[in-house]
């Protein structure tokens, strides 16, 4: 006999929403059994696409529902948590959109809670589970870059600007997540400068810096006043350098075996480099958003803990809440408390 599909419920399918829908909809070993939004004309732009699912206006006909598992919150920002909130207190799984919440209060909350009823909650930090970025982290871990230096990423375009939420906030996110990921500490300092150039009050772009415990510096290029359309992570270790380059279709990473020469005494005062091979590993064709959908459906049967599970989304949010109040007192760096590991 074989197993029950998991049942899911998304909410919210004005902009993110219906492409987390269609992902779920077509998950082996998953049924998108409700489709929930408040504007009715929104659900009428998608019936003919979910034929099985049941479309409401209201959350808590998913929330009565003892036959639905999980529910995907994909709702405006400012209602991540409080929804999220009552999914787990109905006895759901969550799977909630980035960020998982505005406060880190509200974030560490929301883990404590899906902690104590044994629930899963996750959120969709879907680059963590980018195949070239588990390269990089593979990379990472086994050793291969030698000791990490530093890591920077650029996310930068041309639009879209947003006129509540700035560069931060809207792209930040993203590279945070990676960056937690790739070098698996808690952040114990943050900083960021910005300028609101478009609107007032609202960055346009970015410098955000994060120091992690073993010396380790993160640095972002934020922003969405740029000529350049880049996602891209860099990677700069002792032995070896590497470069994630979502842009790219065909060279998605690239290892540079090259890096410093130990100084001897005989070097004097300059201090020697090596250049290698460059290496191009082949990266599976799948996609992210697919990837992390499938890791939620079988978090939902396994109840393993994920990458963006509650305490990493939390991490991300205290982050971008800290670089926040650094932006607002014009780059002063501000501490983190002390925490685990990241895994």
């Amino acid at each position: 006999m074989s197993e029950r599909p998991v049942n899911v419920g998304v909410v919210g399918m004005n902009y993110w929403g219906p492409n987390l829908a269609r992902n779920f909809d077509r998950l082996e070993g998953c049924r998108l059994a409700w489709v929930c939004d408040r504007d009715e004309a929104v659900l009428d732009r998608h019936r003919a696409a979910y034929p099985g699912s049941t479309f409401t206006t209201d959350l808590d006909d998913l929330l009565r529902d003892d036959d639905l598992d999980a529910v995907v919150v994909a709702t405006p920002v400012p209602t991540h948590a409080p929804l999220a909130r009552r999914v787990l207190e109905a006895g759901k799984d969550a799977f909630v959109e980035k960020p998982l919440a505005l406060t880190g209060e509200d974030a560490n909350a929301l883990a404590a809670l899906a902690d104590a009823g044994g629930r899963v909650l996750m959120v969709d930090h879907l680059l963590v589970y980018h195949p070239a970025v588990a390269k990089v982290k593979e990379l990472v871990d086994e050793g291969r870059l030698g000791q990490v230096f530093y890591l920077y990423g650029n996310r930068q375009n041309l639009g879209i600007v947003r006129p509540d939420e700035n560069a931060l906030w809207s792209l930040g996110p993203h590279d945070i997540s990676v960056m937690l990921h790739l070098v698996g500490e808690r952040p114990s300092e943050v900083s960021a400068t910005g300028e609101s150039y478009l609107q007032p009050g609202v960055e346009d772009v970015v410098f955000g810096r994060i120091r992690f415990p073993s010396g380790v510096i993160g640095h972002l290029h934020l922003s969405w006043l740029d000529p350049h359309k880049m996602r891209k992570m860099t990677v700069i270790g002792s032995e070896r350098m590497v470069v994630f380059d979502d842009m790219e279709t065909e060279r998605k990473v690239t290892v540079y075996d090259k890096g410093p020469i130990p100084r001897t005494e005989t070097y004097g005062e300059y201090i020697q480099v090596r250049s290698g091979d460059i290496h191009i590993p082949k990266i599976p064709a799948a996609e992210p958003l697919r990837i992390v959908c499938e890791r939620f459906v079988r978090a939902v049967r396994d109840r393993q803990p994920t990458p963006s599970d509650g305490p990493a989304g939390a991490t991300v949010v205290e982050v971008l809440e800290a670089m926040s109040r650094s932006l607002a007192d014009s780059g002063r760096p501000v501490a983190l408390e002390a925490g685990g590991a990241i895994a």
